[in-house]
C-alpha cells in the first residue's frame, strides 16, 4: 500500500515539497509538526470531536507525514538521525492518536472498546517493531498487509464517518486490532522464512 501510494500520491505533493525546500524548512521542523498536527487530532477525538480530528488528520497530518522525507531528499539532507527522529515520533502521534480514541471509549463508558483500543495499539507498534528489528538484523521486511499509511487511511475514514456512522469508532479500532496482529504474523512468518534460508546457505 506504501508502494501504491508513493507512486500515485506523492507527485500531488510534488508542488509543496518544492515550495518547502526553497524556502530551506528543515525536514526535522516538518517531522516536528506534523507530530503536533497528529497529537491535536488526539486531543480532538478525546474530547468528543472524532470528526474534527479526522479533518485535522487528512488536510495537515497526512500531507506534513508525507513531505518531511521529500523535502529531505530534495535538499541533500538525509542523516541517520532524521530517519530515527521521524520514526520516533511516528510512533508517539500513533500513540496519542489511539489514546484520544481510547479516552473518546472510556468517557461513554465502553470498556471493551477501550481494550480492543489498546490492543490495536499494541498492534501498530508491534508492525513498526517487527520491520526495525529485522533490519537491525539485516534483513528486509517491508511485508505485511497493513502498513502505517493504510492505518492512518483507516483512522481518517472511521473518523470522519462517525457523526453520520457512530458505530464506525468500534468498527475501526477492531478492524486496526485484527489487521495489526495479522501483518505482525506475517512479518514474524517472513523473517522466520529468510533466517532459515540463510542458514541453509550456510
Amino acid at each position: 500500500m506504501e508502494a501504491w501510494a508513493r507512486k500515485h500520491l506523492s507527485p500531488l505533493l510534488d508542488p509543496l515539497v518544492g515550495a518547502l525546500a526553497r524556502a530551506g524548512v528543515s525536514p526535522n521542523a516538518l517531522t516536528f509538526a506534523g507530530f503536533v498536527i497528529n497529537v491535536v487530532a488526539g486531543a480532538l477525538i478525546a474530547i468528543g470531536q472524532p470528526f474534527w480530528g479526522g479533518v485535522v488528520m487528512a488536510t495537515l497530518g497526512m500531507p506534513f507525514d508525507a513531505v518531511d522525507g521529500a523535502v529531505a531528499r530534495k535538499l541533500g539532507k538525509q542523516t541517520k538521525f532524521g530517519a530515527f527522529f521521524d520514526a520516533t515520533l511516528d510512533r508517539l502521534a500513533e500513540g496519542a492518536l489511539l489514546a484520544g480514541l481510547g479516552y473518546y471509549f472510556a468517557a461513554r463508558g465502553d470498556a471493551l472498546s477501550v481494550v480492543v483500543t489498546f490492543a490495536a495499539l499494541v498492534g501498530s507498534f508491534m508492525v513498526s517493531y517487527a520491520r526495525a528489528r529485522a533490519e537491525g538484523l539485516g534483513l528486509e521486511c517491508r511485508v505485511g498487509l497493513f502498513s502505517r499509511f493504510g492505518r492512518f487511511l483507516l483512522l481518517v475514514a472511521g473518523l470522519l464517518l462517525s457523526p453520520v456512522f457512530p458505530v464506525s469508532l468500534v468498527i475501526l479500532v477492531w478492524a486496526l486490532a485484527i489487521l495489526t496482529a495479522y501483518t505482525t504474523l506475517e512479518r514474524i512468518v517472513h523473517v522466520y522464512r529468510e533466517t532459515q534460508d540463510v542458514q541453509r546457505k550456510t
